[in-house]
């Protein structure tokens, strides 16, 4: 800006020095030029006018005049030129003077001569037909005069010249110094040019808009982050050529990725029907698949993204439904399960019955009937009972209010409800430990150590033992349950707390029971908040341990 500044000052400056001289010469020739140019206009409208009149024909008939006259097309083509053959002109439409009077109806100019000892003004008037009349005359110039006086003319440019770059080149500093030193940070508490003032308001205006822009983008991100980062869901984004543009990390942990690197969304997963849902997405259908891996299942959902009708890319959510669908699985079997418990007792049940409703049964023999049904019965309500528990647990429906209850009184009065069914096997039972206080359900609390206990009988061995062992810490409570029976295999150690299921069902059908004991416990410390447990070796023993809070 500094050499911008200079070289305006120092032009203008010398432009004037050089227009002082040349105004003081010209005088000389003021009159003589206006009178000349008053000449060449006035002969220029009576041509215009004699041409408006007749036409180019006017040019046939018109006599050789001193002055040059030239007839132009609207393009620029000579059309006519009472000097030199028209035809062997270059086109004029770049000539000032013609562009001046397609734009405002006249114009002139003038164009010296190779010596500068001559000068040619031109004057070009604009016809109704958009063709162009130029008037052309020839007359000394200043420059004539100029040469008889060029050594004190040259003295006095070179003092001036040096002159006018000392100061150009003080006054451009002078100028270009409060703008440099203006404080953009701060706009409108600069103190400079008055015509300065309403850039620096529109700046400082600028400046506090991008500033707003900026934070409530850079607000917006963070949302944008905090919301996908807290997500379970994984989150993707991807362009039309299935390169990833942003995720979560969840999605990287779904997909078992580490490496945050951005790349092809099918490099990172190949699996068949994710490559599917990817395709199907970008072709500009919604795609609802899914996917096995790593043992999980998962449920591709996938939008495409449109701009103008076309597909620019998609937005892909991966959701982990492995519990989900094992919970379906688990109500499949548990609906089967159920179907089976009730339909055993109830068949024996009519069977005995209908024997009895012919009236062929011997009176002894009604007893004994009498005595299958009421079994019958006894374990539809006990294994109709259990549901009911396991539902009430389930769903949070459970009434009572909890209450401060001590496990080892507690293990106490089940070991002597259980004594008689022990003494058929001859199984003793050791009460170990202290008095330990929780916060809970005392009949929930009864049904789980009861039918854990129960379970350490039914699948103990003759002259087994159960140890129940109670103990705490600072602010825990635990119950330990230790048998000498027949144990669980390891595979079948996970399904255990899973309703009606059972390691040896033959086994399970001579010792009773609906099959629910184990997930009634399961379901009972959930509800309590407690931990569960369960060590086992095959043909030596469990121990399942009960961990709650203390009270």
């Amino acid at each position: 800006m500094n050499n911008k500044i200079f070289k305006s000052s120092f032009l203008t400056t010398l432009f004037v020095l050089i227009a002082t001289i040349a105004l003081i010469m010209g005088v000389l020739f003021d009159f003589f030029e206006d009178q000349i140019q008053k000449e060449i206009e006035n002969e220029a409208e009576y041509l215009a006018q004699a041409v408006e009149n007749e036409g180019i024909q006017f040019f046939d008939s018109f006599d050789v005049n001193e002055n040059r006259i030239t007839l132009i097309s609207a393009d620029g083509t000579v059309i006519f030129d009472n000097q030199i053959d028209a035809a062997s002109l270059d086109n004029h439409a770049e000539r000032e003077e013609i562009k001046q009077a397609m734009e405002t109806g006249s114009g002139m100019s003038t164009r010296y001569s190779k010596t500068l000892t001559e000068k040619t003004v031109y004057y070009a008037l604009k016809l109704s037909d958009n063709n162009i009349l130029r008037v052309s005359t020839d007359q000394y110039t200043v420059v004539t005069i100029l040469l008889g006086m060029v050594q004190p003319l040259l003295i006095v440019l070179i003092i001036a010249f040096v002159l006018t770059i000392i100061l150009s080149s003080r006054v451009s500093k002078a100028i270009i110094k409060p703008i440099n030193e203006l404080d953009l940070d701060c706009p409108e508490n600069n103190e400079t040019y008055e015509e300065l003032t309403p850039l620096l308001k529109k700046i400082s205006i600028q400046k506090q808009i991008i500033t707003k822009q900026l934070s409530e983008a850079h607000q917006k991100q963070e949302e944008f982050n905090l919301i996908t980062e807290n997500m379970n869901e994984g989150f993707l984004v991807i362009d039309k050529n299935t390169n990833i543009l942003t995720y979560n990390s969840a999605a990287l942990k779904l997909l078992g990725v580490e490496s945050t690197e951005l790349k092809p969304v099918l490099s990172v997963c190949r699996e068949k029907n994710f490559r599917d849902a990817v395709d199907l997405v970008l072709s500009g259908e919604k795609s609802v698949n899914m996917m096995e891996r790593f043992g999980r299942t998962y449920r591709i959902i996938a939008n495409p993204v449109f701009e103008n009708d076309s597909v620019i890319g998609a937005v892909i959510i991966i959701i982990d439904v492995t519990e989900i669908e094992k919970g379906d699985e688990m109500r499949r079997e548990f609906t089967a399960n159920v179907s089976h418990e009730l339909k055993t007792p109830l068949t024996s049940i009519s069977g005995f019955a209908e024997l009895m409703k012919n009236g062929d049964v011997a009176g002894e023999t009604v007893v004994d009937f009498s005595k299958s049904i009421y079994c019958e019965a006894q374990r539809l309500i006990s294994l109709v009972n259990d549901i009911i528990k396991i539902s009430e647990l389930d769903e949070g429906n459970f009434l009572a209010e909890n209450e401060r209850v001590d496990l080892y009184d507690l293990a106490g009065e089940i070991i002597e409800r259980l004594k008689s069914e022990a003494a058929k096997k001859n199984i003793s039972f050791s009460l170990i430990g202290s008095q330990a206080e929780v916060l809970g359900v005392p009949k929930i609390l009864d049904e789980m150590l009861y039918n854990i206990c129960d379970n350490a009988v039914k699948y103990n061995k003759e002259n087994g033992t159960v140890d129940i062992i109670i103990n705490q810490t600072d602010k825990k409570v635990n119950v330990i349950v230790r048998d000498t029976g027949i144990g669980i295999p390891q595979e079948h150690q996970q399904r255990v707390f899973e309703r009606f299921y059972r390691v040896d069902k033959s086994h399970s059908k001579k010792v009773g029971g609906t099959g629910l004991g184990l997930a009634i416990v399961k379901h009972g410390a959930i509800y309590h908040n407690a931990e569960i447990k369960l060590e086992s070796e095959e043909n030596k023993g469990t121990t399942i341990t009960l961990t709650f809070d203390k009270a």
